[in-house]
């Protein structure tokens, strides 16, 4: 082959694989975002890749698509990978799709990214899907923060930030009297009294010597005496931030400060996340020098949160500063985050807390908190007690209610290439194996009787552990863990349990994961977890679930006579007073989930009500004491459910990921990932 034919060769080759993969951005957004092309052209062009979802800012975007023609508008949505432009003209638009098609550009990470075009009716984005893209933050109307927030700009001058910032002695001792602490991704200083992560609360019977220091005690009553707070703390928690940090949502304990919590961000703005139980979440900027005060609801009801990013999504008119970042798609940019100082104040509590929110409140609620685990080896031990152990008792009964495959995790496996090589982890009696008869499937499960279930029905299956899976790192070319992370009892194990999912990918390759969620109602829709079902004269059916909307699919799964059909059952206050079998409930500290009812903590143990002996020959063991023989024994399943954004921010934190989809499943979290 001559030079010029081997040219020829090699460019018809690449304009085939850019074809191919402007043809797979096509189908992937009309898939996953219901975003559909046209082959004519017009003046509007979805822009794949070119998304502040990616790191790709108006700024940056902007000048690019000028090169073509006069662009009428960008628009920009948060938190997604494409954006779209309408030219002046169709003729400018047409010179865009042939000029910038393939084109690599630098993101603001400083990764090269390509951009694929593709033509759109102008229509289109003005939809309806378009217009409620963060509807969400739309609900408690413009620019309106949670109630009982006020952010308070240029709360002191940059001479003193400066000062401050200065006053802040990261070089002492670790162990010196102000509890200077090193977490894992931030520098930490404590004044008054420590605030201890492990249980979010203070020791109020130890104050740390000295108490606050006298240049924070005067800004203090500056604050006070112009109106700006109206009670002075004793106790303050310095936090240092990386760019790309983060804190996870949380609501400040309600038994341990008072009602007024203040803030004060220097060095850098950022964008704090409030979220509402019912899901409405508001994102809030906290410019430089910035006071940030949280009173009632937002203090006590509402969890806030920063997620851990180098970029955060802000307004890009001038003049824009504190309050909510809006949806408007037409005027959103990235910001870059720098290092940030947060200043955060609190008063101790000495009395009981008597707020509006009992539903909420440690005081109220009249529960023990939480006693997470406090080490590696605590956490391996609760999930042997409540998830392996409890997994092998009910594996009969389990994969008796296990028959109908969820929708998106279908469309999931019928869209990989015939031949993919797909590995179920957590695959349970492997409902998700035979779906589609094009892929090789492989499952694993910790429970050795749901894997003897799979194989039986023929399924390659095998007994391991999720943290670590007995095979060849990146050759799979797509995961499933469906209802699986949620069973890990910390945060460190669950991220484990996602590295391991991409390690096993092949770059390209894809993961689906599922996680129960704590919001199980979502933009006014409810789960069906939550629905009350009867069956024949008004008896109330309650059915176990793997997935919260899982369980009560009665129509699919029960009729009355048949073998698996149940009678109605106590009470979970009935079972807590003596009739539940289930070791060690008391010692393990975790509130007891009432079944088909709203989360209210995020760590909690589960019943499970076990129906029936699936094995005649074999009778059930219960967990209680030996000659128990309580023929409807039940057993409780650890659980950690997840809150709006908190998969995402555990995903954000691997190497060599990106998202590809994130979407709420009646009742669960749901994330695709990509391998890079």
């Amino acid at each position: 082959m001559d030079n010029n034919h081997q040219s020829n060769y090699k460019l018809k080759k690449t304009e085939k694989k850019f074809l191919r993969k402007q043809i797979k951005a096509r189908h992937t957004l009309l898939r996953h975002e219901g975003i559909e092309t046209v082959s004519y052209a017009t003046q509007s062009l979805v822009v794949a890749n070119g998304g502040l979802g990616n790191g790709v800012s108006r700024n940056q975007l902007l000048p690019v698509l000028e090169k073509c023609g006069r662009v009428d508008a960008l628009l920009m949505p948060p938190n997604k990978p494409y954006s779209f432009a309408r030219y002046k003209t169709t003729e400018e638009s047409k010179s865009a799709y042939v000029t910038l098609n393939g084109k690599e550009i630098v993101d603001d990470l400083g990764q090269k990214i390509i951009l694929y075009l593709n033509f759109v009716e102008k229509e289109l984005y003005l939809s309806t899907t378009l217009r409620d893209t963060g509807a969400q933050w739309k609900e408690l109307g413009p620019q309106v923060l949670p109630p009982g927030l006020m952010v308070i700009e240029e709360i002191i001058s940059s001479e003193d930030e400066k000062v401050l910032l200065e006053s802040v002695d990261w070089t002492e001792d670790t162990d010196d009297q102000n509890s200077q602490k090193s977490l894992k991704h931030r520098r930490v200083k404590h004044f008054g009294y420590e605030f201890h992560y492990e249980n979010n609360n203070v020791d109020k019977d130890k104050p740390l010597p000295g108490g606050l220091p006298d240049i924070y005690v005067s800004i203090l009553d500056k604050w006070l005496k112009e109106g700006y707070i109206k009670h002075k703390p004793n106790q303050l928690t310095i936090n240092q931030y990386e760019p790309g940090h983060g804190i996870p949502a949380h609501v400040d304990t309600h038994s341990a400060f008072e009602d007024e919590i203040i803030s004060l961000s220097l060095g850098s703005e950022i964008v704090m996340d409030f979220k509402h139980p019912d899901g409405v979440t508001v994102p809030v900027m906290l410019p430089r020098r910035s006071l940030l005060v949280m009173t009632g609801e937002s203090r006590y009801l509402w969890t806030h949160g920063i997620t851990p990013r180098k970029f955060d999504t802000v307004q890009a008119s001038e003049g824009h500063k504190s309050g909510i970042v809006t949806s408007d798609v037409g005027d959103l940019t990235l910001s870059k985050r720098g290092v940030r100082t947060s200043f955060t104040f609190r008063r101790v509590r000495r009395t009981p807390c008597n707020c509006s929110y009992p539903w909420v409140c440690d005081n109220q609620r009249k529960e023990r908190p939480p006693s997470f685990p406090e080490s590696d080896k605590e956490a391996c031990q609760l999930e042997q007690e409540y998830v392996h152990r409890v997994y092998e008792e009910i594996a009969g009964h389990f994969s008796s209610t296990r028959h109908s495959p969820w929708p998106h995790i279908v469309a999931f496996l019928k869209a990989l290439p015939s031949g993919s090589i797909v590995a179920d982890i957590g695959c349970g009696n492997g409902k998700y194996l035979g779906i589609n008869e094009e892929l090789f499937m492989i499952g694993c499960d910790r429970s050795q009787n749901l894997v003897d279930i799979c194989r039986e029905r023929r399924f390659q299956t095998f007994v391991c552990d999720a943290l670590a899976v007995p095979v060849r790192s990146g050759s799979c070319d797509a995961c499933l863990s469906i209802a699986v992370i949620h069973h890990f009892a910390t945060a460190e194990r669950r991220v484990a349990a996602l590295q391991e999912l991409v390690r096993l990918l092949r770059p390209g390759g894809k993961a689906l994961i599922y996680v129960w969620a704590m919001e199980q109602e979502y933009k006014k829709q409810k789960s069906k977890y939550l629905r009350g079902n009867k069956i024949g004269q008004g008896k109330k059916v309650e059915i176990n679930s793997d997935t919260p909307a899982q369980g009560l699919l009665v129509e699919q799964m029960l009729d009355i006579g048949h073998e698996n059909s149940v009678d109605s059952v106590p009470s979970i206050n009935d079972f807590q007073e003596g009739g539940c079998h289930s070791r060690k409930v008391i010692t393990a500290k975790l509130p007891i989930h009432t079944n088909r009812t709203s989360f209210y903590s995020q760590d909690v143990l589960v019943p499970w009500h076990l129906r029936g002996n699936p094995d005649k020959d074999k009778p059930v063991e219960p967990f209680g004491p030996v000659g128990s023989h309580d023929p409807r024994p039940v057993f409780h399943r650890y659980y950690h459910v997840f809150c709006e954004g908190e998969l995402e921010t555990a995903c954000q934190t691997l190497s060599d990921v990106t998202i590809l989809q994130s979407y709420y499943d009646q009742g669960n979290w749901c994330v695709i990932l990509q391998k890079v």
